[in-house]
This record gives C-alpha cells, structure tokens and sequence, in this order.
C-alpha cells in the first residue's frame, strides 16, 4: 500500500485543476435547455415557411431554376435541424419536464433525409432528391407516330402519368394496358444510380444523430425502438393477411375467367397491369371484371353522378369542405381558393401527385391536385382536406408539436372521413336520388375491400424494400430484383414482363423519389376504421357500420375536433 500511495496523490493531484474547473463550468441545466428549444422552434418555424414557400413553387412550376432554388431552401432548414439535433445532445443527461424531453426527441426525428454535416454533401443531398422528385413530375411516356394507312396521329403522342393512369383504369385489352405500364415504369431508370447515392447520404446524416442508418431513424418515431416496430407491422399484417389471401384468390379466379388462365394462372401470381392501377396497389377499377354473378350491383356509379352534374374541380372540392363544415369547422379560407392547384395547367409540368400543404404552418392551407371529374379524386379531396383540416386544428401548438400523433394518425384522419362517403351521405348532399337497399351490400363492400383490403400489402412493402436498402441488406446492384421479391410476397403480383437490374421500378412510384414514409399509409389503413367506428357511434349512429355517414354531426365533429387538436 504504502509503495502506491505517491502515485495516487499525483494522480489526484493532475485531477485537481480538472475538478476545480468543471466545478466553475456546471452542467447545462433545464432552465437553458427550455431556451435553446424556445429559439430552435423559432429558427425552424421561419426556414420551414421557405422551404413550403420554394418547394410550392417548385411543384407547381417545374423547372431547373425553381428545382435549384427548392433544393436550396430544403437544405437550409435540413442542415438546421441536424445542427440543432447535434447541439441537442449535450442536454441528453438533463432531467427535463416530459413534454420538453419530447420536443428534444421529436427534433432528432424531423428529417425524412438527414443531412450530412459536411456542407458539400448536404447541397449534394438536398439537389439529389429535388432532382428525383422534378425527374417523376416531368415524367411522360411518348410512343412514335404510327406510319400505317389511315393513321390520324401526325407526331407522337405524350402521356403523363394522369392519362397512362386512365388507360391503367378503363382499358380491358391486355396489350394495352401491357404497353401503359411498361412505357410508365421507364420513368425510374434514370433515377436509380442518384437514388444510391441519396441513400448513402441519408445514412450518413442519420448515423451522425446516432442511429444505425435512415431507415432505422424513420422506425424510431412510434414510441417504441424500431426493430419493436417492425415486429408490431408485421404482427398487424398476419392478422389481416387472411382476408388479403381470400380476396386475392377470388379477384385471381375471376380474372382468370375473363382473360384466360393463360394470362392469369390460378395458382400463381396475378400480372400488376391488369388490376386497374399503375401499381397494382388498389383493384376498385376492376370491380365490373370480378363483381359476383348474379349479385345486385351497388346501384350507382359516382363518376357517372359526377359528370352528370357536370362539377369542375372547385364544385368537387366544396363538398369534400362542406363535410367539415357540417362536423362544425370553420370554412377554408379565401386564400385556400386562390392559392390551390385544382387543375392540370395546360402550359407546364406540375407534380400532380395530390398532396395537402399549410406553407406558413399557421392558416395557408393549400392542395396542389390534377382533379379530374371521377370517384376517385372525389374521395382523394375529401382525404386531402382531412390533412387541411388537422393542420389548422393544431396550429397553435409549438412548432415541433404541428403534427399527428404518428404519420400513420394524418393519413387515417382523411382516410376515416372518405369512409364516411356512402351512399347515404351521396344522397344527403344531392349528387344520389335514391339510395340503395341492403341486397347491394355486397358489391359496396367488395368494391371497398379492392381498395381498402387490396392495398394493406403494397403499404406495407414499399417501406420493407427501403429499410433493407437503408440497412445494405439489398445492394444497389439488386433493387429491382427485391422489389419484386416483395410484391411477389406480399401481394402476390408479379411484373407482366421480364424485369432486370437496367430498370428501377421502385422509382415509378411518387413516395420512393418523392423520399415518403409509405408505411404511415398501411397504418392509416388500419386505423381508420377505429377512427370511423368511434365517430359513427359519436355521431348516434347503430346501424351497419358501412352504412354510416356522420356527416352534419356536430358530436361527431367536436370529437374529432378534440383529437386533432
């Protein structure tokens, strides 16, 4: 003992300075955290607005300079919140009052692509996915002029993904609907060597905030770790897979009678083009081919009623506000009208993805749509204004609190309002004269399970192939073969013709260059029905479940009120 004791007394000795000086430098504490916060949500509220401001303009006005000055904007406010979540950690250790710890772990969480620190890379990463997005929103499939006797077409004929997606929906001729897929899925290619290196980035920036890659980041934000995440989708999906199964085995057979067993086997895969969507990823439009022989159908047809009263876009997207309206919301403002993209202009490209917008996160609540006259948009506004709506209902929360509980909570408040679009609600607001008797039940609930049912895979999948490309899991050099691994496993489709590493099919699908989480979208799927069954019984409502609309409910709407906000 005695021999140690010197070099003891010298090591506690060297200790003393440090002592003395950590003792003069405390910790940060929670008073200092609360402001750092306070001006972290001010910083990212005033960069947020630009980056809405120039990313509105870039979707709306594709060019390469509103491209360049969209790309700009979103790096800013990016590199901010991975400054800001850098900075954060050192108040990782404070003990902080539960809702400002929540602000703390919410703006680690806020970037779909975080940023690099490297500023180099954080401009290349931010120019990657304005280019990816622009890339899908200029995409078009132009097939040659034809040469043969009679052909009235002088030059080739241009479609966007509007029109390839109108052929995808009425056209009953294999070849053709072979010809709009295909032509459509070229759009991908280009982005595939830009989409690789978009995820290296993305993981970089993760990584620097401390997760293992992007696509752990994005599993982080359920309340729970995200391999736990991961094993709660799955756990959802084996509980609805057998009623997937049943349909797809029923919607295969009926095809299988219509186009032949050797176009669609009755034992295998269904080929994505003939299911009524570019993506395969809602069936409805196929209704007529499957509907059950014998059965009444559901006595009306919505994009018959709808051109019937010859509504235009605006005169489509009142109703969908007049449904809020009767819940007891306040009408959209003036600027909702003049601001909004209803139409497809006929001057330029736009990306006409339908999406909802609050630019100033306070009342400057926009959708930016291509409508056409059809049930289809008539059903998307509703689901858009529902997004509207919950932005203005939690406007006057703090910044980093302006969002659903989960992604997965936005998309099913639309979702459960577009549920309530039955045939009783068509006939309340005049578009329907008489509504239906239950012998149709069976065709309204069939063309809902081809949308709702038939899309719980797809919403699932697209997350599951990006995760494992965010992991490495899935090489770059194999990202269309696990593409479709995954849609021959999930939904049972597979590609109406031979597939290879030249193509990227994944970026045919807006969310993948658009950078989305897809997986809040299988979750709305699950949670709307929760949300509308709560708001039918809010409303009074005892009948069949599927029959209920609580439009004009101002129970129902005070609930829903409460919820958002």
């Amino acid at each position: 003992m005695k021999t140690r004791f010197p070099f003891a007394l010298l090591a506690c000795l060297v200790c003393a300075p440090a002592a003395a000086l950590h003792a003069q430098q405390p910790g940060p504490t929670a008073a200092q955290a609360q402001v750092f916060m306070e001006q972290a949500e001010k910083q990212l509220s005033e960069l947020g607005v630009k980056a809405n401001q120039a990313g509105w303009v870039a979707a709306n006005f594709i060019t390469e300079d509103t491209e360049a000055l969209s790309a700009e904007a979103q790096k800013n406010f990016s590199v901010a919140v991975q400054q800001l979540a850098m900075d954060a950690k050192r108040f990782d250790r404070v003990q902080l009052p539960a809702e400002l710890r929540r602000k703390f772990s919410l703006l680690k969480l806020s970037l779909s692509a975080p940023p690099p620190g490297n500023p180099a890379e954080a401009t290349e990463l931010s120019r990657l996915a304005a280019g990816m997005e622009a890339a899908y929103g200029r995409g078009k499939y132009c097939k040659p002029p034809r040469t043969g006797a009679g052909d009235q077409r002088p030059g080739e004929t241009c479609l966007d993904i509007g029109g390839l997606s109108r052929i995808m929906a009425t056209s009953r001729k294999p070849e053709e609907l072979l010809d709009a897929w295909q032509g459509w899925h070229r759009v991908g290619a280009p982005m595939r060597t830009d989409y690789a290196r978009f995820v290296e980035l993305s993981n970089k920036g993760a990584r620097e905030l401390g997760f293992r890659d992007a696509g752990a980041m994005w599993r982080s934000g359920y309340d729970m770790q995200p391999d736990e995440f991961a094993q709660e989708v799955e756990r959802l999906w084996q509980q609805v897979r057998p009623l997937y199964l049943a349909l797809h085995t029923y919607v295969r057979t009926r095809l299988g009678e219509h186009y032949g067993t050797q176009l669609v086997p009755q034992n295998g895969m269904i080929p994505a083009h003939l299911l009524g969507n570019m993506w395969a990823q809602e069936w409805g439009n196929v209704y007529p081919l499957v509907a059950p022989k014998g059965a009444q159908g559901s006595g009306f047809d919505l994009t018959e009623l709808i051109r019937a009263k010859k509504l235009d876009a605006k005169e489509m997207t009142r109703y969908g506000e007049r449904f809020f309206t009767s819940l007891g919301f306040d009408s959209l403002p003036a600027t909702f009208w003049s601001r909004s993209l209803f139409t497809k202009p006929a001057d330029r490209d736009v990306v006409c993805h339908a999406s909802a917008w609050n630019i100033d996160n306070v009342n400057d609540v926009r959708i930016k749509m291509c409508i056409e006259p059809t049930a289809d948009d008539f059903i998307t506004i509703h689901h858009e204004l529902g997004h509207n709506f919950y932005q203005r209902a939690y406007n006057k929360q703090p910044t980093l609190f302006q969002s659903g509980a989960n992604d997965g909570f936005h998309e099913a408040i639309g979702d459960a309002i577009a549920l309530s679009i039955t045939p009783e609600y068509l006939k309340q607001i005049g578009l329907l004269d008489r509504v239906p008797g239950p012998a149709a039940d069976t065709a309204l609930l069939l063309r809902q399970a081809m949308d709702k049912v038939a899309f719980l895979p797809f919403g699932l999948l697209i997350d599951q192939w990006r995760w494992k490309v965010f992991s490495g899991e899935v090489k770059p050099a194999d990202y269309n073969k696990a593409w479709w691994e995954l849609r021959n496993r999930y939904q049972g489709v597979s590609a109406p013709l031979a597939r290879s590493e030249a193509d990227f099919d994944p970026g045919a699908k807006y969310h993948v260059p658009g950078n989305t989480p897809y997986t809040r979208y299988f979750l709305a799927r699950v949670l709307q029905f929760q949300f509308y069954q709560g708001l039918c019984r809010e409303a009074g409502y005892t009948g069949p479940l599927h029959r209920c609309s609580f439009a004009g409910s101002k129970a129902a709407g005070q609930k829903l009120n409460a919820m958002l906000e």
